[in-house]
């Protein structure tokens, strides 16, 4: 049975008083380091001196410490760097001054899950994963509200993991959503594959090779362009607001009629079988296992690969038609 949590579940008692450190000052570090000290909580954040995210922390009117400073003495060390640092800041800066008893918390369980990084044996080990990006959970809390959240315990040192995890999703305002109960292996595995079938690697796919077929076949790249990538945003946000119901009740019959009939002849299933396959590789850690290889060898095929997609023609089409639309800035959010 699916648990969720909401503010009727969690106080924050059990980290009052205590110091959190947040290591990282990104999207996600930013927001939490925020959200947590707007609800009265005793905050620091760890980070490289000099880097960039060093002056926006002080920007933001706080005083930085480097990450070895920040965990000293911290009840809850809160680890939003990148999936391929933290190993090296964990065991370098972190763990040599990680207390006993303290709690570990993550938002991804990439590191935790794959074996990348081993914590001690005397502390928690818990997740919090805001389901949006850093600017929309700072922009949500701001507002009195929430985005939902995953919450895992990996480990439970102290007895006390749950409250601990519970009370830091209160001051990030996740609770006023709702925050739902899952373990690190379902949180990282679902995550990636979404990623690579769905949000990331399905979606540009489709965009892409929708626009070469009609380019090849004639038709204007700009007219591509607006029917293949720039009316997606369209349909993504019906979906996003009503799902299907809404979508439906939005596009035209003769959308829908085409969605239904032609859509399962796109989506068939020989790709069903193929994200079947990408899921395997993500549960046996096989991709996990290439990515850390694709990183400690400097990221050749990474750089290759990112070159050949921002040097698509779809993308030299975008710039041009996007510098004439004044409204894409108007009010955006800052980038995820």
């Amino acid at each position: 049975m699916t648990t969720v949590y909401t503010q009727h579940d969690a106080q924050l008692e059990p980290l009052r008083g205590h110091r959190i450190a947040v290591i990282g000052y990104g999207s996600q570090g930013r927001a939490h380091a925020l959200n947590l000290r707007d609800s009265g909580l005793d905050v620091t954040v760890g980070l490289r001196p000099g880097g960039a995210s060093w002056q926006a922390a002080c920007d933001d009117g706080w005083s930085p410490l480097t990450v070895p400073d920040a965990v000293r003495g911290a009840a809850l060390v809160s680890v939003l760097v990148p999936d391929m640092a933290q190993r090296s800041v964990l065991e370098s800066q972190v763990f040599g001054e990680l207390a006993s008893g303290a709690t570990l918390l993550f938002a991804h369980g990439f590191a935790v899950h794959y074996g990348l990084v081993h914590p001690p044996d005397g502390v928690d080990v818990a997740l919090v994963a805001p389901k949006s990006p850093g600017d929309r959970v700072r922009a949500e809390y701001r507002r009195g509200r929430g985005v939902p959240c995953l919450l895992a315990i990996h480990h439970d040192a102290t007895g006390g993991a749950l409250e601990r995890t519970l009370a830091y999703a209160d001051g990030l305002g996740a609770t006023r959503a709702g925050v739902l109960a899952t373990t690190f292996a379902e949180e990282t595995e679902t995550d990636l594959f979404g990623e690579q079938t769905v949000l990331c690697g399905g979606v540009t796919e489709l965009v892409t090779s929708g626009f070469e077929v009609l380019v090849e076949a004639g038709y204007q790249p700009e007219v591509a362009y607006f029917e293949c990538l720039h009316e997606l945003k369209l349909i993504v946000d019906l979906l996003h607001h009503g799902g299907l119901a809404r979508m439906h009740r939005y596009v035209s019959e003769t959308a829908r009629y085409g969605d239904m009939t032609r859509g399962p002849r796109i989506i068939d299933g020989r790709v069903k079988q193929q994200m079947r396959d990408i899921l395997g590789e993500i549960r046996s850690g096989a991709f996990a296992r290439e990515w850390i290889d694709e990183d400690q060898a400097g990221r050749p095929l990474f750089q290759a690969l990112t070159d050949q997609d921002l040097g698509h023609a779809v993308e030299e089409v975008g710039r041009t038609l996007r510098s004439r639309m004044d409204w894409l800035n108007d009010g955006a959010e800052a980038e995820p």
